[in-house]
């Protein structure tokens, strides 16, 4: 597993990859990637981190698990790349965007623009089996990435957390609600957002209502 993160949240964590859970965990990933296909590639699964350093965080979306079908999966929550049909998630995002804030539906569905304006697009498990939704969740990924909230949480203020579905929202007790928004619907998935919740709940803008009443610049979504 290639662990190199980018600089400021290598300090922020530094302590949780001496842990022996971490130490674990690397290891079990690494078997993994050695016996079987997973994703995303390992260059990449610390992409959310990388692309958005600890300082220029503003906003966190927390998803559960990568993609796990050959292509997807870039280590961004909710993100494929360049060229790779939008899941059904991301539809429904683009779709709410765009009725929000009137404006036309992005075609590519690679989220990079996103995190380098400071969206955090954190996946709690970081690594899959390919075909196998949600296969590395009890590796211990969670305690590392439930480190990176806390250590958002505590050392920064005024951040917008977005918890989409009721496995992001379990992570609202790491949040101080008085330090920072949460903004909370169901998750984007036709299953959840066709029952209702999901459109109509303008929570783009309204998190940008909240960086701009904080003097922060608000995101291009």
């Amino acid at each position: 597993m290639n662990v190199k993160i980018e600089s400021s949240w290598e300090q922020q964590l530094r302590g949780e990859f001496e842990k022996p859970y971490f130490r674990q965990l690397t290891e079990q990933v690494k078997q993994e990637y050695a016996q079987y296909a997973c994703y995303p590639p390992g260059k990449l699964i610390f992409n959310a981190f990388n692309l958005c350093p600890f300082d220029k965080v503003r906003v966190v979306i927390i998803g559960q698990d990568p993609y796990h079908e050959p292509g997807q999966a870039m280590g961004l929550s909710f993100s494929v790349p360049e060229g790779i049909q939008l899941p059904p998630s991301l539809r429904n995002i683009y779709k709410e965007i765009a009725v929000d804030l009137g404006t036309t539906i992005h075609q590519s569905g690679d989220l990079t623009r996103w995190a380098e304006q400071g969206v955090l697009l954190l996946n709690a498990t970081l690594t899959v089996r390919a075909h196998v939704a949600n296969s590395h969740q009890s590796l211990g990924w969670s305690t590392f990435t439930d480190a990176a909230i806390k250590a958002l949480n505590d050392g920064r203020e005024n951040l917008v957390f977005m918890l989409w579905g009721g496995f992001a929202r379990s992570k609202k007790s790491l949040i101080d609600q008085q330090r920072h928004c949460v903004i909370e619907s169901v998750h984007p998935s036709p299953r959840s957002a066709n029952r209702g919740g999901w459109f109509g709940q303008h929570q783009f803008s309204r998190c940008n209502a909240y960086l701009t009443s904080c003097r922060l610049q608000p995101i291009e979504w």
